[in-house]
Formats: C-alpha cells, sequence, structure tokens
C-alpha cells in the first residue's frame, strides 16, 4: 500500500508540472498567481490507463495495486460476457434491458465512426454503473447503519416519524419524503458526516475563470475539495458531532443547505444523484420500518472512524442484530 502511495503522490505531481508547463510553453497564462489544480479523486479517473502511462514498468512492481488492476480487468472480463449473451438472444422487437437497447444503439449507427455507441463505452458505462453507483450506495448505509447504532435515539426517532406517516400496513413510497423532515434531516446528515468522497471530481473549466485572486485559464482541470463545503463550523456548528439538527429548523421542518454538495454541484453533478435519494431513503425506511436495530456492544464504544480515508472514506467492519419489530 505505501508503494500505491508514493506513486499516487508522484503521479499528481507530474500531473502539475504537465498542466503548468503545457500553459508556460503557450505563454498566454492571463495575469494573477500562477493557476494551481485542486487535488481530486484520482480513484474516478482510470487509474490503470494513467498509471501505466506514467508508469510503465509498474506492471512488474509487487504491491496492492496489481490487485486493484486485477480486479478492474475482471469485473470488464464478466461485463463482456454478460453483453455476449445478449448479442445471442437480442430480439430487436423485444428488448429485454438497457444492454439489449445500446445494441440495438450501436447496430443502427454501426456505419457512424463518430457515434458514442461503441463497445468499449458499453463495458465502461455498464462497469461505471456498478463502481459509480452500486458501491457508493452500499457504502453510504453501510455507514449509516453504523451511525444508527451509535446513535439510538435518532434511530428511535425515525422509528416514531415512519410510525406516524406511513403505519406498518403499507411499504413507504417518495411521496412520503416530504412528509418526515426528522428522516430527510438524517439522510442529509448521513451522507454529511460520513464525507464519502472527500475529493470531487475532475472538472475541466470551459473559459478564462477568476476566483479570488487566482486565474483558471480556459481548459483547465480542477479538483473541488468537498470536505470544506460538508465540514464548514459557519454552516454546520460542531461539523465533527452526527447531528440531524443541522438540516432542521427551529420548528422542526428540513432545512436546506447550499453548503450540502455530496453529488457535487452544477451541470456535471451526479447523474445518479435522483435514483441515490431515492434508494437511501426507501431502503432506510424500509428497514426502520420493520426492525430495530441492535448492537452487539454498548453504543457509547462504537467507533465511527473510517477504517480508511484516501480516495474515498471507508466505513470499519461491524456486527449488528435486526430485531423484529
Amino acid at each position: 500500500m505505501a508503494l500505491f502511495i508514493v506513486l499516487v503522490v508522484c503521479l499528481s505531481c507530474l500531473i502539475l508540472f504537465s498542466l503548468w508547463n503545457r500553459r508556460h510553453a503557450k505563454g498566454k497564462l492571463p495575469p494573477g498567481p500562477t493557476p494551481l489544480p485542486i487535488i481530486g479523486n484520482i480513484l474516478q479517473l482510470d487509474i490503470k490507463d494513467i498509471l501505466y502511462n506514467f508508469f510503465p514498468s509498474l506492471h512488474y512492481f509487487p504491491g496492492s495495486h496489481n490487485e486493484l488492476f486485477k480486479n478492474i480487468a475482471n469485473q470488464k472480463k464478466f461485463i463482456m460476457e454478460k453483453v455476449k449473451e445478449h448479442q445471442e438472444s437480442l430480439d430487436i422487437n423485444n428488448p429485454q434491458d438497457f444492454i439489449d437497447y445500446f445494441l440495438i444503439k450501436m447496430e443502427k449507427e454501426k456505419h457512424n465512426k463518430q457515434s458514442d455507441f461503441t463497445m468499449d463505452n458499453l463495458i465502461i458505462t455498464i462497469w461505471d454503473l456498478f463502481s459509480a453507483g452500486t458501491e457508493t450506495t452500499s457504502t453510504t448505509m453501510k455507514y449509516g447503519l453504523l451511525l444508527l447504532l451509535k446513535h439510538p435515539e435518532v434511530s428511535a426517532k425515525v422509528q416514531e416519524e415512519i410510525e406516524r406517516v406511513i403505519g406498518r400496513d403499507r411499504s413507504p413510497c417518495m411521496q412520503d419524503r416530504s412528509r418526515m423532515p426528522y428522516t430527510d434531516a438524517v439522510l442529509h446528515e448521513i451522507q454529511r458526516y460520513i464525507n464519502l468522497l472527500p475529493i470531487n471530481l475532475p472538472h475541466t473549466v470551459t473559459q478564462d475563470v477568476k476566483f479570488r485572486e487566482y486565474i483558471f485559464p480556459k481548459g483547465t482541470e480542477i479538483m473541488v475539495s468537498l470536505t470544506s463545503l460538508l465540514y464548514d463550523e459557519k454552516e454546520f456548528p460542531n461539523p465533527q458531532k452526527f447531528d440531524p439538527g443541522h438540516f432542521l429548523d427551529e420548528s422542526g421542518n428540513f432545512k436546506k443547505s447550499d453548503h450540502f454538495m455530496a453529488f457535487s454541484a452544477g451541470k456535471r453533478v451526479c447523474v445518479g444523484e435522483g435514483l441515490a435519494r431515492m434508494e437511501l431513503f426507501l431502503i432506510l425506511t424500509s428497514i426502520l420500518q420493520h426492525f430495530t436495530l441492535k448492537p452487539l456492544i454498548d453504543p457509547k464504544d462504537i467507533d465511527t472512524t473510517p477504517s480508511t480515508i484516501g480516495l474515498g472514506s471507508i466505513p470499519p467492519s461491524y456486527e449488528l442484530c435486526f430485531i423484529p419489530v
């Protein structure tokens, strides 16, 4: 792991130097301090391609990075096998899922050299759905349940709201969320507190941008620290404390915050934000509607410190019991 960290640091320095050198060579930097791209979440880039471009001999070095590359290769191999199965059973008059629709579009645009509907894009899109969608949601829920074990009083209040608004005779639905401000606040606080992806995905400015005393020329890649927003002390008093009150007003109504950017912001906000919000709400309310969470140790002894803080915040492993209500 130490080798991988060293390589990431070296890669970051090379990227910064490359960007500076590219701009410096043109001699067209706007006036102001030298632009410094904000260090970001390299995990969300194509790590395999980037590292091998800078370190062609990396393949011959031992370390956990080889396991990462192996896992990615195996995942893409599995996806390719599923795509081939779809190709064999494809019925253009009766498509069954996303892969079928994509394959049909590929066939229609096979003579278009500029088409985005290619086999490579299909595989990477499916891989993205799992790596950037399923994994982030499941990790958020895993961390959320740990926080509710640590704070049983919060879990109890959510259950009271579920009982009052939904009851036991039907399943939760998204229309319930607007009538459940405390549950909504808890979900927001979980995402704020765990700070799942401390650094945003890389973005490129489309024109020269002045931010405070800095100039970012058109084409500069920037990666923004979301932690600075989610842990802003002025917006969230005592940000190190898990407190749903950060998203509630004095009357107990849900309070929005412009600093809540767990999904990033702007035109390039996470495309799965709506789906993720829906999943988190329905999964959490469904669990607490039928079960009470019980830790195997005293709540005060539960440690919610991430087991790993780097490209992402990973919750520690834990055990719990689901007690039927």
